[in-house]
């Protein structure tokens, strides 16, 4: 079935529509109109919108505090777009700090631009015909979709009847978009390609080969056969729960050299994140008092509640392996099951454990927290044996070798929310079974098993790029 743009267009909004969004069209809230939602064309936050959703998500602060918290978030300071971009995105995650006058005190509070808990007390709007005016020219995207009146993404539309076009056209007109009307990829977190049939989705600052399809809509089992790529976008990557949990776990900044680049994660690391942490929980069964709900994963076999075995998370080469371990971490680490677990990231050589600690260190604010490097075998079991809570860890395996005269490595914490991540480690984490030394005459073990005999109660999953 071929369509027109336009028609193209009216089917997006429907599926945003179908989706929980509620739909307004551009003319009819413009500045001109007789439901104004902003003051002139030069705005592109939607003041209105974002009091009334933050008078709801905040509501013990007084509203002069809320305008004061939207003006600190409009005008999020930064070298340059993507500097401003990363600025805007931590006060959009870590909130906007106000004092608030308290029994004649001034106290700091945090307003929430977003609750990301509750999705269903923010408010998802979707607006085509949204003209913006830019230094030089106004110019209008096909659809902008807004959370709390906040835009947090753009789709650039083609026409699928055209054969002269297609979805790089709808690229390069966003790249025009960014020289000329700048302040409205202040706020973005995502930007999406399509010609209805094919459909791509990026980052602000990704080029071609870095946007990627987005092929399932709840999860990996939810891959429906339907024409048009753009509704798996739709239905899929923008469903109001997903899109908060992306916004908050999926997002990292990355310095190269001199340029920051914005990085988000693609579908099959989104969705194998998610379901890697619920086989987490399932598998760590923190020991708590009440009664939590037990999640379930839907990958494979389900995970056995308390087994220690999370599983192993299968990349090929170049698809991210990085990224996502930076995202499970970051998630596992905000699950109130896990109870602020500590996190044991090991290799199996010294490059690999500095590649990946450097990673890990510029995303310290997805982590909230900054990673420590074990140096020697003592700086490694003094790490562990004063954490009580918290805490990502980098160590080599060569680093639970034994002293001389131990027989079995002593544990170094009895702690049940401790989780191991392995990366690239094959056979140097084997050695569970006893060898015999011809001569000594001993049984010796490999530093898998002195890793367990360390963190007996830990849970443990893998990452690879290696075929399993």
């Amino acid at each position: 079935m071929m369509i027109t743009e336009n028609q193209l267009e009216q089917l997006a909004l429907s599926w945003f529509q179908d989706t929980g969004y509620y739909y307004l069209n551009g003319a009819d809230i413009a500045p001109e109109s007789s439901n104004p939602y902003r003051n002139d064309y030069r705005e592109v936050l939607l003041m209105r919108e974002c009091i009334a959703a933050w008078q709801q998500i905040n509501p013990s602060i007084p509203a002069e505090k809320l305008e004061e918290a939207y003006r600190v978030l409009k005008n999020a300071q930064g070298a340059n777009m993507v500097v401003r971009n990363k600025a805007f995105h931590q006060l959009l995650i870590d909130g906007i700090r106000v004092e608030v006058d308290k029994n004649g005190q001034k106290e700091p509070e945090l307003v929430m631009p977003i609750d990301f808990k509750n999705s269903f007390n923010n408010r998802f709007l979707v607006v085509n015909q949204f003209s913006i005016s830019g230094a030089k020219h106004t110019r209008r995207p096909d659809i902008v979709l807004f959370i709390n009146g906040l835009p947090l993404a753009i789709i650039e539309l083609k026409n699928p009847a055209d054969k002269d076009t297609d979805v790089w056209d709808a690229y390069n007109q966003l790249q025009t978009y960014k020289q000329e009307i700048e302040d409205l990829f202040l706020c973005n977190e995502a930007l999406v390609v399509s010609d209805g049939i094919t459909a791509r989705v990026g980052s602000l600052t990704a080029n071609k080969e870095r946007f990627l399809p987005w092929r399932t809509i709840n999860n990996e089992n939810d891959r429906p056969l339907v024409e048009f790529e753009l509704e798996n976008v739709v239905k899929g990557f923008f469903q109001p729960e997903l899109f908060l949990d992306y916004i908050r776990h999926f997002v990292l900044f990355e310095q190269d050299g001199e340029k920051l680049i914005k990085k988000i994660a693609a579908y099959h690391q989104f969705h194998a994140v998610r379901e890697a942490v619920k086989a987490t929980i399932i598998a760590a069964n923190v020991p708590k008092v009440g009664v939590v709900s037990r999640p379930r994963a839907t990958y494979g076999k389900e995970v056995e509640l308390g087994c220690k075995k999370a599983g192993v998370i299968w990349h090929t080469q170049g698809s991210g392996k990085s990224i996502s371990m930076v995202c499970y971490a970051g998630k596992l680490l905000q699950q109130p099951q896990m109870q602020n677990p500590t996190i044991v990231v090991v290799t199996d050589r010294s490059d690999l454990d500095g590649q990946l600690f450097a990673t890990f260190s510029q995303s310290a604010d997805l982590l909230k927290q900054t990673p420590v490097q074990a140096n020697s075998r003592e700086d490694l079991r003094d790490i562990l044996e004063s954490r009580q809570s918290g805490g990502i860890v980098f160590t080599t395996i060569q680093k639970f070798s034994l002293y001389a005269g131990e027989s079995k490595h002593p544990q170094l914490s009895k702690r049940h929310n401790i989780v191991v991540i392995s990366d690239e480690a094959h056979r140097s984490q084997y050695g569970h079974k006893a060898v015999l030394d011809t001569k000594t005459g001993a049984y010796k073990y490999g530093f898998s098993q002195h890793l367990r005999e360390a963190l007996q109660n830990a849970t443990f999953i893998g990452f690879t790029g290696t075929p399993i």
